[in-house]
């Protein structure tokens, strides 16, 4: 016979549990002895470790309570329910601890193995590290919300910087982001970068200078991701606006402001 501090000692658990399971009417109360103590005996003990087992693997204790008052069959299958959970949870954690690892993976986080090598591939070409957060930035959302189109989005990516000229384009993108509003090189390089965008549109078409398909709340989204990381591009497409073109993300024609020469 063993008292209460004996018994909760022996399964593993502190007395104030054990009380607590006495109030929820999941473990009996015996009476004390003559001594004044309660004393349990080992089916106390085997009905406590079945209590914490339970509870351990996250079953109510209302449910608990039932579970110990079931038969053997419905308490068995009661138990193999309660693994199916468990095995569940195991599995969405390991998915968990799989994207916690991956916080320490830079681009990995939330990105795909093909755009975190398209944005290495940037930083290969010598594009100036704050582009690359953008483009990063951009895709995060991109991926979560059309996951399924960003092998498409990727491979139109990968053969665009393929070109030159669109390597040019991002070079002269990095020189304009240390320039500051007033500075009359960045006129200079709107309009390279205007010519440039025109000419690639002339060239291949509107829709391959700039992103398709993409709604305009999540345009909108990824276009303030960009100007948050990169400052001064905002400056720099109000130059672009007024010589014919306007958009981040999505680039589109428009008409440029009468006396600015257009692209």
């Amino acid at each position: 016979m063993l008292t209460i501090g004996e018994l909760a000692s022996y399964v593993g658990v502190t007395v104030r549990a054990v009380r607590h399971y006495h109030a929820k009417g999941l473990l009996p109360e015996p009476e004390r002895d003559h001594s004044g103590y309660r004393r349990y005996d080992a089916g106390a003990v085997i009905e406590l470790i079945r209590i914490r087992i339970l509870a351990e693997a996250g079953v109510p204790l209302a449910r608990v309570r039932e579970l110990l008052r079931a038969g053997e069959e419905e308490f068995a299958a009661a138990v193999a329910d309660i693994d199916v959970r468990l095995q569940a949870e195991i599995r969405e954690r390991q998915r968990h601890r799989e994207r916690i690892a991956r916080l320490a993976s830079g681009d990995s986080l939330a990105l795909p193995p093909e755009v975190v090598d398209y944005l290495d591939r940037l930083r290969a070409l010598g594009i100036d590290e704050r582009i690359v957060r953008a483009e990063r930035d951009g895709w995060i959302p991109l991926a979560t919300h059309s996951p399924a189109r960003v092998p498409e989005w990727v491979a139109r990516k990968r053969e665009q910087i393929d070109d030159p000229r669109l390597v040019g384009f991002y070079l002269t993108l990095s020189r304009a982001l240390d320039r500051p509003d007033d500075d009359p090189r960045l006129v200079e390089l709107a309009d390279e970068l205007a010519a440039y965008i025109t000419r690639m549109a002339d060239e291949r078409g509107e829709d391959y200078v700039g992103d398709i398909d993409i709604e305009a709340p999540l345009v909108t989204l990824m276009d303030t991701l960009a100007f948050d990381t990169v400052p001064p591009a905002r400056r720099l497409i109000e130059l672009l606006k007024q010589r014919g073109w306007t958009g981040w993300t999505k680039l589109e024609r428009v008409a440029p402001t009468p006396g600015v020469r257009p692209g």
